[in-house]
């Protein structure tokens, strides 16, 4: 497609912000979807059943990138996956996809990979999460390539969390930077549901993420945890929209970020307040560490209200680091890069603990160090 217009903010703002949404040029839109093989999915099945090529057609977005891609997904996806966690298991289902992993007895854990190649180069993927009343669970979803081919994904994620239902998604992109991502995400809550997402977007040349969640339960909470580093020309465009409609509910958006060389990235934050919310909590914060002169940070968080006894809060920020906290690290007999490598890594880090995975985390760690080379 020559002109993508994409992840349009909830309510319009001034021109000349230049954030209302995103347009891309020249990006090459697949029409014909080929297979994608190279996934593996991992989980305890004895506590949730998970189906391949699952019937995930319905889908209706309340935001979305846009209705061509969502249609892309809805029409074209080459994979389909849906984990219902704690529901009653049929052992038959994918015996040979799924084993059993030593899981801690209160919480169901899952992992599923996307590995892409130079024969699996275009995922369009649909996957839906169920967690069941009173579940505890943590599903990880990992996105990976080399770094020769150029690579096209789009995906819609669909995460529901009945009542009292607690369920962790560790969402990692470590896409090479000549590929395209992009992905809608959306979740609904049910009474005293938490679902808590820690991100991890390193990879694209175009990274487009739209996050909804409907805080519809009272006493639900939604914590979104990013962590986001660009470089040469990437581009971020993060899109957050959390709307609290339960009593009590609470929405906590907290990302940390850091661009170097002329990578550009976009933050659209906004948490509305809908009629009926009494007593709702919102808090967002991001922040992004300017790496080089040429790298670019625009901000907007925003909160909208329709309801009083509710309590926002909301902050951004963009500069460089400090040349004290370089000098001092650099005394220490630390060169310039070892010195930036360690700033990124603090900053980071805050975030990174909650993933508690602790080889995934070293990953992590190691690709970090890789980009900032």
């Amino acid at each position: 497609m020559d002109n993508l217009k994409l992840n349009e903010t909830p309510v319009r703002t001034a021109k000349n912000f230049r954030i209302n949404n995103i347009k891309l040029e020249n990006i090459e839109v697949p029409e014909v979807i080929p297979s994608f093989e190279n996934v593996t999915i991992i989980g305890d099945t004895s506590k949730m059943d998970i189906e391949q090529n699952a019937d995930n057609t319905n889908i209706d977005l309340a935001y979305g990138l846009s209705e061509e891609f969502t249609n892309q997904v809805q029409y074209g996806a080459n994979q389909k996956i849906k984990l219902n966690i704690n529901s009653n298991q049929n052992e038959e289902v994918m015996p040979k996809l799924c084993e059993c992993s030593d899981i801690k007895e209160e919480k169901t854990e899952a992992e599923i990979d996307f590995n892409f190649d130079n024969e699996n180069s275009v995922l369009i993927d649909n996957i839906e999460i169920i967690a069941n009343e009173n579940t505890k669970s943590t599903v990880i979803i990992k996105y990976t390539s080399n770094k020769e081919n150029e690579c096209y994904h789009n995906g819609i994620i669909k995460a529901k969390a009945e009542k009292n239902a607690e369920l962790n998604i560790v969402l990692v992109n470590l896409m090479n930077i000549k590929s395209n991502n992009f992905l809608a995400i959306e979740n609904d809550f049910g009474e005293n549901a938490k679902i808590n997402y820690t991100i991890v977007d390193f990879g694209g040349k175009h990274s487009i993420t739209n996050y909804y969640s409907n805080l519809q339960g009272d006493n639900c909470d939604n914590q979104l945890n990013t962590i986001y580093l660009g470089k040469e020309n990437q581009v971020f465009d993060l899109n957050y929209i959390g709307e609290l409609r339960g009593k009590k509910s609470n929405i906590d958006i907290e990302v940390q970020g850091a661009l170097k060389d002329t990578s550009k990235k976009h933050f659209k934050g906004t948490i509305d307040f809908k009629k009926g919310c009494k007593k709702a909590t919102g808090n967002e914060n991001e922040a992004c560490m300017l790496l080089s002169d040429t790298a670019k940070s625009i901000a907007l968080p925003m909160l909208l209200c329709s309801e009083e006894e509710v309590e926002g809060n909301h902050s951004s920020s963009a500069g460089k680091i400090g040349e004290k906290e370089l000098f001092y690290i650099m005394s220490r007999g630390f060169e310039l890069k070892e010195a930036m490598k360690l700033m990124v890594r603090a900053r980071f880090n805050q975030i990174l603990e909650k993933i508690e995975n602790d080889e995934l985390r070293e990953e992590i760690l190691q690709e970090i160090d890789k980009r900032l080379d």
